[in-house]
Parts: structure tokens; sequence; C-alpha cells
């Protein structure tokens, strides 16, 4: 009966529920982002605070898959912001407006550049965001860099329900996937991996080694 119901609410019954406080303690955030390196806009509690908007981020699966979730947000997050240390894309230069989705640029053509954790690229991805969280991001998408509660969810959002990097972890398709979910035409299919696919792959491997877990297979997207 109990493995009946876990099914129900679509949960393995192997499953080990936690919560991304239980794996990712205040400890473990600092070493993984050093307070003399990283921005303090990016605190612990924001992120955690964060979560809570995403109740299967990090605890969905085994206790391995959900260690190895939070190792490949938090890979792919050191990569974006240089170990926590920018909120905004250093190139601000760069023009993220496509209109052919129906959706306008309000804010200006350079206005959409990358911001948060995961650095929210493109109008239609803070169109979408902003509709998910009842906010107009569209308009002034620099809340994201204001609000640091805002901007971890932001990424949390864009990893859970703006991408496939959840499951790529969840469903066993490997770390791979989330590079190419986040900056594949980039950094991905190029015949061998690219130094920042690379950093990608060598945080994440850190960061499972440290949460105690094995890294799994695909990690690469080359």
């Amino acid at each position: 009966m109990i493995m009946f119901m876990l099914c129900l609410l679509g949960l393995s019954p192997f499953s080990t529920l936690a919560s991304p406080s239980s794996i990712i303690t205040v400890s473990v955030f600092r070493k993984f982002f050093p307070s003399n390196i990283a921005n303090p806009f990016y605190t612990y509690n924001d992120f955690i605070a964060a979560t809570k908007y995403y109740p299967t981020f990090g605890s969905s699966g085994s206790l391995d898959v959900q260690k190895r979730e939070l190792a490949a947000y938090f890979a792919n997050v050191k990569q974006e912001t240089g170990t926590l240390q920018y909120i905004r894309e250093i190139n601000r230069n760069n023009v993220y407006c496509d209109t052919t989705r129906g959706i306008p640029c309000p804010a200006g053509t350079k206005a959409y550049y990358g911001r948060g954790p995961l650095q929210l690229t493109w109008n239609y991805n803070y169109d979408a965001a902003g509709k998910a969280f009842n906010m107009n991001l569209l308009q002034n998408p620099d809340q994201v860099a204001q609000n640091g509660v805002l901007s971890w969810r932001s990424s949390v959002w864009f990893w859970m329900q703006n991408s496939n990097c959840h499951t790529a972890i969840t469903q066993n398709q490997g770390f791979g996937a989330t590079i190419r979910a986040i900056n594949g035409g980039q950094e991905c299919g190029k015949g061998s991996e690219t130094q920042p696919a690379q950093n990608r792959i060598n945080y994440y491997k850190d960061f499972c080694s440290q949460l105690g877990v094995s890294p799994g297979g695909n990690l690469g997207c080359a």
C-alpha cells in the first residue's frame, strides 16, 4: 500500500526525500563559493528561499541523484558567474532581442543580457520568467540583478521549468545535457570539449566529490 501511494504521488518508493538545505549547508555553500571571492549579493539564505518555490529541485530521486543535481546546478552557476563574482554579464553590448516569437524588447535591444546565477538572457526568457513570477521583467529586466531571492529564483526557474536541466540529472541523461541546455550553442558539438564546457565538467566533478557522490556518465557535450 505504501509503495502504491508513493507511485500515485509521482515518487519512487526508493526515494530519500530531502531538501537542498539538508545537502547544501552553509558550510558546503562556502566551500563551493568562498566569501572572499563571491559577491555578497549572493547569499545562502536567499538561495534557500528561492528553492522553496520548486519543491522537487534537489529533492527528486535517490539521495545520490539529489546530490548530483545540486552539484550540476552549482557547477553551471560557478561557470556562469565566475564563482558568484558577477551579477550582470560583463559584456553588455550584445543584442539579446529576438522579436520573431512575437515578444517585443521594450527595455531596449541590449537590455536583456545575462543576470543572476545562471545569467538569464534574451527577451523571451525574461518575459517567460516574469509571467511565472507575476512580474514585468520584460519592461524592467534589471530587477533580477537587484533582488537576491529573485535572482536565485530566476536560475532555479530556468533549471526546473524553462529547460531540461532537472530531468537531465533525475533521468540519468548526464551532466552534459545541462551544458547543452544552458549554453550549448556556444560550447557544445565542436568535436572536442571547449574550455568553458570543460570548466563546467571539472567543477561538477569537484562538487560531486565534496558531496560524496559519483558524477555518473555522459559528462561532456562535444
